[in-house]
């Protein structure tokens, strides 16, 4: 914490005047901050993930199957780099399923070290949920299996390691998960009226920081003023630099989603043109909200819908975000950085779309602004209320179908965010106000500003399991791995938690 001393010696709020006047910090406040406004090349086609082929077996399962493999993949132009991939040498592919449908994923690992995957937002059992007490050794396979039963959503998986996330996912292993509702049961307007064919008007947006070195391979060090770990100068999509992408529909519906290790991303287009936001983490919003900018910290994701004219192109960038810090936290966390994104091309002629509905979906409705706390987190450093993460430990227990109300403060004055495993929970106010409309929807992980306090409501309906626990940290993953989580267990009512156990064991999907 060699930064936060000096803040604490009276350089944090001062601003570039006061470090910028020569020397080592004059060095350091001059090249902490990234625009590469104009100066990207979109000069490659965007490359959208496959969707994963699928079986179904005896019991009727839709069968996964995902490979975790070391490769070379040409990220920008030049040498190959050394990447890590699911079913390929980058990324993964989408993953697609229906609410209803039991799905079962065999997990694969051919690296030389233990990893796993962690269906991020999806509502499952304790020990199908990928997290750290789920490892999968080299040469294992893993086949957690379950029920789909949430509303439609952008969901996505990635590698949840104690202690080593971070690596894991820079270098490759992630994918989106997509769910739907089912075709056999009639949907709503909203449903009906939006883009929805993949890779045509539907398209996943899967957007990483990265740096490089001069060999092409990929910089994992930690910046030296950095509190936040590992800030990249290269943006990639879908693993492509420089992408663009051809649009062929009069409206394209973007699937967003942060899979950065720590930027946080404040995306609007270059014109300022409106879009509508349709949907974030755990679904649809109540109505569309029309708007130019919105804001992503790392594993949020966002569904917007853009209208283009035939002919025309605009660029998909990332605007300085509202960071909520002084000016030397903000530069040296990204707070300062302007990042082209992607660049859409509108054919000359376009397929018209219908308007958007009025109409998506219900507001999540658990609790009222005014509800009572049940429980309080004090993010700070990398502890939370004090503690670091202890495998070991279980911090609490949660009574099955309870819903309670968790208040999150940040109060270290560093970048942090929130997410709880295993529910999307409905945000009831910030800062004693009611949300704003882009936090009016289902989350799962929430941008903790410093010094505000989120209220966030969820409800544990079904999967008890005494000794496995979910996770609940931030998802800035440096600060993850070292420390800055904890993990509950849902029981039954009066039952005591067992010591924290490993799926590995009693023939959890392991073989």
């Amino acid at each position: 914490m060699k930064r936060r001393t000096l803040l604490k010696a009276g350089l944090g709020g001062v601003g570039a005047a006061a470090v910028g006047t020569g020397g080592t910090f004059g060095w350091w406040w001059s090249a902490a901050d990234i625009d590469t406004v104009g100066r990207v090349e979109f000069n490659r086609r965007l490359v959208i993930p496959p969707l994963a082929p699928a079986r179904r077996d005896a019991e009727g399962r839709k069968v996964f199957e995902l490979r975790a493999a070391p490769g070379k993949h040409r990220l920008r132009p030049g040498r190959r780099t050394a990447t890590w991939g699911i079913n390929g040498p980058y990324l993964g592919p989408t993953l697609r399923a229906a609410r209803g449908e039991t799905v079962r994923v065999n997990v694969r690992n051919e690296l030389r070290e233990t990893t796993s995957l962690h269906w991020h937002g999806m509502h499952l059992p304790a020990r199908m949920d990928g997290g750290p007490h789920q490892p999968v050794k080299p040469g294992e396979t893993w086949s957690p299996a379950w029920t789909i039963d949430q509303p439609a959503a952008t969901l996505w998986y990635h590698p949840h390691p104690h202690g080593a996330t971070a690596r894991h996912v820079y270098r490759g292993l992630a994918g989106m998960f997509i769910l739907d509702e089912p075709k056999t049961e009639p949907t709503g307007p909203g449903d009906r009226a939006l883009p929805s064919r993949y890779g045509v008007d539907d398209i996943p947006v899967i957007v990483q920081d990265k740096r490089f070195d001069d060999a092409n391979q990929l910089d994992e060090s930690h910046p030296r003023m950095s509190e936040v770990g590992l800030l990249g100068d290269v943006i990639c999509v879908n693993g492509t630099t420089g992408p663009y992408h051809p649009v062929t529909t009069e409206r394209l519906r973007l699937r967003l989603l942060n899979a950065s290790n720590a930027r946080i991303y404040r995306f609007g287009f270059d014109d300022d043109r409106p879009f509508a936001l349709i949907g974030t983490d755990g679904g649809l919003l109540p109505a569309p909200h029309r708007t130019t900018r919105i804001q992503l910290s790392p594993a949020e994701r966002a569904e917007i819908v853009v209208r283009l004219r035939p002919g025309e192109r605009t660029v998909l960038r990332s605007f300085p975000p509202d960071l909520g810090l002084n000016v030397w936290d903000r530069r040296f966390a990204g707070g300062d950085d302007a990042l082209g994104i992607l660049e859409l091309r509108a054919a000359r002629a376009l397929q018209p779309s219908p308007r958007l509905p009025d109409e998506l979906a219900a507001a999540p409705a658990l609790a009222t602004r005014t509800a009572a706390v049940d429980r309080k987190f004090d993010l700070t450093g990398f502890t939370i209320n004090g503690k670091s993460m202890d495998m070991r430990r279980t911090d609490f227990a949660v009574d099955l179908g309870a819903t309670e109300v968790w208040e999150v403060t940040a109060t270290d004055g560093t970048p942090h965010n929130f997410h709880v495993h295993d529910v999307q929970f409905q945000v009831l106010s910030v800062d004693g106000k009611p949300p704003p409309p882009e936090l009016a929807g289902w989350k799962d992980t929430v941008h903790t500003r410093p010094g505000v306090p989120f209220r966030l409501a969820m409800r544990f309906r079904d999967h008890s399991d005494r000794t496995m626990p979910y996770m609940y940290h931030c998802h800035i993953l440096y600060h993850e791995d070292q420390g800055l989580m904890g993990q509950f267990v849902v029981v039954e009512p009066g039952e005591k938690p067992g010591r924290p156990g490993r799926a590995g064991s009693g023939g959890h999907g392991h073989h």
